[in-house]
């Protein structure tokens, strides 16, 4: 590796590939990490380009590993870096690779979604738990406040499960 004043011995050269074999190719020298590519059809549109339907859903797969990446990181988990390089998959795999991650992340988001919504209900429980309790006394609204709620029952009284269970009305002030 060269130092930081001084690059390292570079040579320009053109390939000239066969179709069936471009990605193989470029996908083992994209593995070695020692080429540039320089855009010889820069006045050709980005539409008319041939590879722009794979160059697309590969933005897609980066966008879907990084949401992945992301609810991992939210979930608290670490993941561990890579052993070596990895090698590009077969054109072949790359289509199931892609349906395999947008399923998980449409799994994720439905599990999201639903913590949400779960979330909300346990916040409009305890908020019912807590005017319940008012009707007796505050030893039981007490309780659903310190955190041990997700325990108890919401509607189990702390002297038993057959106590009478009162809701105290009162007088509109006029």
């Amino acid at each position: 590796m060269g130092s930081m004043f001084r690059s390292e011995e570079v040579a320009l050269v053109q390939l000239f590939l066969p179709t069936a074999a471009a990605y193989t190719c470029v996908s083992r020298l994209g593995e070695l990490g020692l080429v540039e590519f320089r855009d010889l059809n820069a006045s050709v549109s980005a539409f008319q380009r041939r590879f722009v339907v794979d160059v697309r859903r590969c933005e897609e797969l980066e966008k879907t590993f990084t949401f992945l990446q992301e609810e991992v990181r939210r979930a608290g988990l670490v993941l561990p870096p890579p052993e070596g390089r990895l090698p590009a998959p077969p054109p072949r795999d790359l289509l199931r690779i892609q349906e395999e991650t947008e399923r998980l992340a449409q799994e994720l988001r439905d599990v999201r979604g639903n913590q949400q919504a779960l979330r909300a209900q346990l916040h409009q429980l305890q908020l019912h738990a807590a005017v319940l309790g008012q009707g007796h006394g505050p030893q039981l609204a007490a309780a659903h406040t310190d955190g041990t709620s997700e325990r108890m029952p919401l509607l189990q009284a702390p002297g038993g499960p057959h106590q009478d269970l009162r809701v105290k009305a009162s007088q509109p002030r006029g």
